[in-house]
């Protein structure tokens, strides 16, 4: 299987680079497996297509400000252009460092992904803003730009982090972070922080909407999986089966498992929001020889392509996602490939929005 079969024509246009004011005013696309219906609604028709006995499953994962802008050791500060965030990895002696998961806390060791990356070795000392805490050093170096680095010992780094730390937009958002953007880059149900970017099927969701869902008598479980470089690192091998993931840290407790295990046992339909939900919760099924779901927390390193059998999932609310991305493949297996590549070519010439902070779609 090529990765180059999951190809699509997207204008440039069609790629979100704003929120909607209203997060639940986007539009959805229904898709039925197993025939080729396809119908425009609106994301607030959800409670509506949901059944009275489905599980929907949430990821409750948390943003924080993890990219960083700083400057190498003799470089002075140099001010982040809001028009030209690019810019900043050809600035003397600047650099930009992505968080992307922390190794350990004693001492503060992060993975993360520096730009320029072929010219930050090891030993090479970083620093960010004016915040002397916030140095770190270069321990160890990887592919593609990936390093560890170590930051100074600090109890209140995390305070420190968000103080000079920048929201993690995605590339294609052609913009430096506002304000707004820790709002609502951010699900109305995060709690537990770790990721790198929103679980963005979630973006949709108001208190309201929520509250909605469970005056129908509909359950919802929260799970937790830290979104890092295993969904969106891009696919670099030609043949779909040649490519691995990162691991991310997951964690499901013991009341959501009771919740996941129940619905499974009276076959009623598990609706996972998002594609994060759907790498946990079934890597979390293939942990145990009878599929049920067990109290855990781990690494979760599933990659998800057509011909992958689903255990747990039975209905998927998704975003629009890149060209032959891992995510794409994931959401081709669960719908089948024809059917929602055929979806996405619908969704350009009808003019969603795509990606982040785009339009979604819900197969069922």
């Amino acid at each position: 299987m090529l990765v180059s079969d999951f190809h699509f024509d997207l204008p440039q246009e069609l790629i979100a680079q704003e929120p909607l004011k209203d997060r639940s005013a986007s539009r959805m696309l229904r898709v039925v497996r197993g025939s080729s219906q396809c119908e425009d609604r609106s994301f607030q028709d959800l409670t509506g297509l949901l059944r009275p006995d489905d599980l929907l499953v949430v990821n409750n994962t948390r943003v924080f400000p993890a990219r960083l802008y700083g400057r190498r050791r003799g470089a002075r500060a140099q001010p982040v252009s809001p028009h030209n965030p690019a810019a900043i990895g050809f600035l003397q002696g600047q650099i930009e460092v992505l968080l992307t998961r922390q190794r350990s806390e004693q001492p503060n060791d992060w993975h993360c992904l520096v730009r320029p990356g072929r010219k930050i070795g090891v030993g090479e000392h970083l620093f960010f803003g004016d915040d002397p805490q916030l140095a770190a050093e270069v321990i160890e170096r990887g592919e593609f730009g990936e390093r560890v680095i170590r930051f100074a010992p600090s109890a209140d780094f995390f305070d420190r982090l968000n103080a000079v730390g920048h929201v993690p937009l995605p590339p294609y958002i052609n913009r430096i972070d506002q304000p707004g953007d820790r709002d609502r880059y951010q699900t109305v149900y995060a709690r537990e922080r770790g990721s790198v970017a929103a679980p963005t099927a979630g973006l949709h969701f108001t208190p309201q909407i929520m509250q909605c869902i469970r005056e129908r008598g509909i359950e919802i479980a929260e799970i937790t999986l830290h979104v890092g470089l295993g969904t969106f690192q891009p696919i670099r091998e030609p043949r779909v089966e040649d490519n691995q993931l990162h691991g991310e840290a997951y964690s499901i407790s013991s009341e959501s498992a009771a919740k996941i295990n129940g619905a499974l046992e009276a076959k009623r339909r598990v609706v996972a929001v998002g594609t994060t939900t759907v790498r946990t919760l079934e890597f979390a099924a293939r942990q145990s020889p009878n599929v049920r779901i067990e109290p855990a927390s781990g690494e979760a390193n599933l990659f998800i392509y057509p011909g992958f059998p689903f255990l747990v999932v039975g209905a998927l609310l998704t975003n629009f996602h890149l060209p032959e991305s891992s995510l794409l493949m994931l959401v081709c297996a669960f719908g089948g490939q024809t059917l929602v590549l055929d979806a996405y070519r619908h969704a350009v010439a009808e003019k969603y929005r795509f990606y982040s902070y785009g339009d979604c779609m819900f197969l069922e």
